[in-house]
């Protein structure tokens, strides 16, 4: 895996590429959380670039969440692809995440 971090005004939009799994799921979650104790709360993680999250990444992600807003901060995903979107809704994920198409569209919303 693969991450790079750009600020955009206030938001802090993090691409992720590759796969975010069990052996990488430990320097992504210390990076957000640091970019959290630093007083970012509004994220947009991409996944366009991304191909695979493993059950611990998803972990990570519910844990994000739940870090994010108990600082009063909002958290979207965007540009998963077809079988991440199916990931997410088997899981039931869909529904505790924002999602949105493409960063463009998180970055539109808000």
């Amino acid at each position: 895996m693969t991450f790079s971090i750009e600020a955009l005004g206030t938001r802090t939009v993090v691409a992720v590429g590759g796969q975010l799994t069990i052996n990488n799921r430990g320097e992504f979650k210390e990076r957000v959380l640091a970019l959290l104790a630093e007083g970012n709360t509004d994220f947009v993680i991409d996944f366009d670039a991304a191909d695979y999250i493993d059950s611990s990444g998803l972990g990570v992600l519910v844990s994000l969440s739940k870090h994010i807003r108990d600082a009063r901060g909002r958290l979207k995903l965007a540009g998963l692809n077809e079988d991440l979107r199916r990931l997410f809704a088997l899981t039931r994920l869909d529904s505790l995440f924002e999602i949105a198409e493409s960063r463009a569209a998180a970055l539109g919303d808000s």
